[in-house]
């Protein structure tokens, strides 16, 4: 038993045409094939809201429909759905022939649909550089597997000098039309030619570069620009230079990704550059002016007397190029005072004799644990 059309696309019985669109729209828009494809149970509800639709929206479907039901709307069979072209479904994201070809697997009255050219498929390469070549930019060569169509027969298929000809079995529709009738009418169906595959055309004479298939898979060198500045993970991309089309559609793109090694040395973050330095005792203790490797070269930085170990300088403009022009960052040097070691016995009575007229917050740089216990406790009693 058929379900009563307004529960299909469940209005009311005094639904508005804009109502009854806009459930039509919803449930289409969820069930359509091309949404779920495969799933039979989606297919049977398109087809039935289709049919609802096509029986409401129409003044006088529906008036005949609200006083006889489904017997005074008869669409079993060809001669009900070929009614459907009295319907408009133009508002809809989907077309005339979509709805055909669920009902008659092939298009309107029986002429099929030939697949156009379709763009091929977008390629992505994950291409590691280093640092330097991030910060200044760099030209590098790839190597991918790359289908392209042939330039022997321009991707045809066909040999030099002849053309793919018309099929005779379908006319060049690439589809087989059938008609059956049945006791409710003549039913249509569609199905793909067997003899050129749905193509609507079939090759005589292959090209012998790519025997027939119209596209060749080699290996493909491509210059790469490496803009200074890039960033990790930054994605350039290089217009049709993918995979090629289908039936003359034009390439897809490459998308070439950027992944910066780590550097043994510098760490990025943004467009600046941190790193660490060790300095001696001595260095830290009495200053000292040090070089400094930076991306753009070695600088001098001056090291003020009494500096603290984990003591943080900045360099202005030493870091990364910005991208689009404008300077650069800076770099963050951090200094690391190293403790002497293997020292021999002259050493250590230096040493010593040091420590003995040097106070223990001189040695540290900062109030020793002791000076600032006493001052708590200063405080405490006031």
């Amino acid at each position: 038993m058929k379900r009563d059309y307004y529960e299909v696309l469940g209005v009311s019985r005094d639904a508005t045409l804009d109502e009854i669109k806009k459930a039509y729209r919803k449930i289409a828009k969820e069930n359509h094939p091309d949404v779920k494809p495969g799933d039979k149970e989606a297919e049977q509800r398109f087809k039935e809201a289709t049919e609802a639709y096509a029986v409401l929206s129409n003044p006088e479907k529906r008036a005949q429909y609200d006083q006889y039901g489904h017997a005074g709307v008869d669409f079993n069979g060809q001669g009900g759905f070929g009614n459907f072209r009295d319907f408009d479904f133009s508002d809809f994201d989907f077309g005339l022939g979509d709805i055909f070809d669920m009902f008659f697997g092939g298009g309107m009255g029986g002429s099929a649909r030939r697949r156009g050219p379709t763009r091929g498929a977008d390629l992505r390469y994950d291409l590691d550089i280093t640092l330097e070549e991030a910060a200044f930019g760099a030209k590098k060569v790839i190597e991918i597997p790359l289908t392209e169509t042939c330039s022997t027969c321009g991707g045809s298929g066909a040999a030099p000098g002849t053309h793919p000809q018309t099929c005779s079995q379908c006319g060049g529709t690439g589809q087989i039309r059938t008609v059956q009738r049945t006791p409710f009418g003549q039913i249509a169906t569609s199905r793909t030619c067997p003899a050129c595959n749905g193509q609507g055309t079939v090759i005589i004479s292959y090209c012998p570069k790519c025997q027939g298939k119209g596209k060749i898979r080699e290996m493909k060198k491509i210059e790469v620009n490496i803009p200074a500045g890039s960033e990790d993970g930054l994605s350039l991309r290089f217009s049709g230079k993918g995979e090629a089309g289908e039936r003359g559609g034009p390439s897809g793109d490459l998308y070439v990704v950027l992944n910066i090694l780590p550097h043994e040395f510098f760490e990025r973050k943004g467009n600046d550059v941190y790193c660490e330095v060790p300095i001696t005792f001595v260095q830290a203790a009495l200053g000292a002016e040090i070089e400094v490797p930076t991306l753009h070269g070695k600088v001098k930085l001056r090291i003020p007397e009494g500096t603290q170990t984990s003591k943080v300088f900045k360099i202005k403009g030493k870091g990364i190029p910005y991208r689009r022009g404008g300077g650069a960052g800076d770099q963050h040097v951090k200094v690391i005072v190293t403790t002497p070691t293997k020292l021999n016995e002259k050493q250590k009575q230096l040493l010593r004799e040091f420590a003995k007229i040097t106070s223990e917050s001189q040695q540290l740089g900062k109030k020793s644990f002791w000076d600032k216990v006493k001052e708590n406790v200063k405080d405490a009693i006031g």
